[in-house]
């Protein structure tokens, strides 16, 4: 199992980034945009906390800057109907701690904002997943405590939203900005996506 990838950031495309091991291996990680937005520059060196799904149809390898965020992706793709392509969706649209909250106190209105996930989705979603949330270690703080400020990624994603994007639409948009180099600030990583 291949379980971490420390090396060279070679490129981010979307949800996709390379890192080039120092033993000349590059390895291509699906990641969330809460991932992609923390990441160094490219040319910096990177360490991806790694998971590999086999399936039927595909092989993959998921990348995360965290344990805790492997984890409950792990724990996501582990409940039925959810499969990772709405993992990351999910891990996209909220930082981890936020979503594990969410998960935890079976809050509806939160996850239904993922492209994918309508009000029976949640629900089939907090039945199997909210008691597995207490041994997480932001699930253990008060509300609020881990949470951070919200990203800029995600304070523009949902900006975009608001603004009649689908999550898709605006997750596109913030990921394109991204990969030109992440802006300083919520607002103009909005501006940058809107004139795109």
């Amino acid at each position: 199992m291949i379980s971490r990838i420390r090396g060279t950031l070679l490129s981010r495309e979307g949800d996709r980034v390379e890192v080039a091991t120092p033993g000349g291996v590059v390895y291509e990680v699906e990641v969330p945009l809460s991932v992609v937005e923390r990441l160094p520059a490219m040319g910096e060196e990177v360490e991806l906390r790694t998971l590999y799904l086999v399936r039927e149809d595909s092989n993959a390898l998921y990348g995360f800057l965290e344990a805790g965020e492997r984890e409950l992706f792990a724990r996501l793709i582990g409940a039925k109907g959810v499969g990772a392509k709405l993992a990351l969706a999910m891990l996209s649209a909220y930082a981890a701690p936020r979503l594990a909250r969410a998960l935890k106190e079976k809050d509806v209105a939160a996850l239904v904002q993922v492209s994918g996930v309508g009000k029976k989705t949640a629900e089939r979603i907090f039945l199997e997943l909210s008691d597995r949330m207490d041994d997480l270690e932001w699930a253990k703080a008060a509300p609020g405590v881990g949470d951070g400020a919200v990203a800029p990624a995600q304070e523009a994603v949902q900006a975009l939203m608001a603004l009649g994007m689908t999550f898709q639409e605006a997750d596109g948009a913030v990921r394109a900005v991204l990969e030109d180099g992440a802006p300083a600030s919520g607002p103009e990583l909005i501006r940058k996506a809107l004139a795109r």
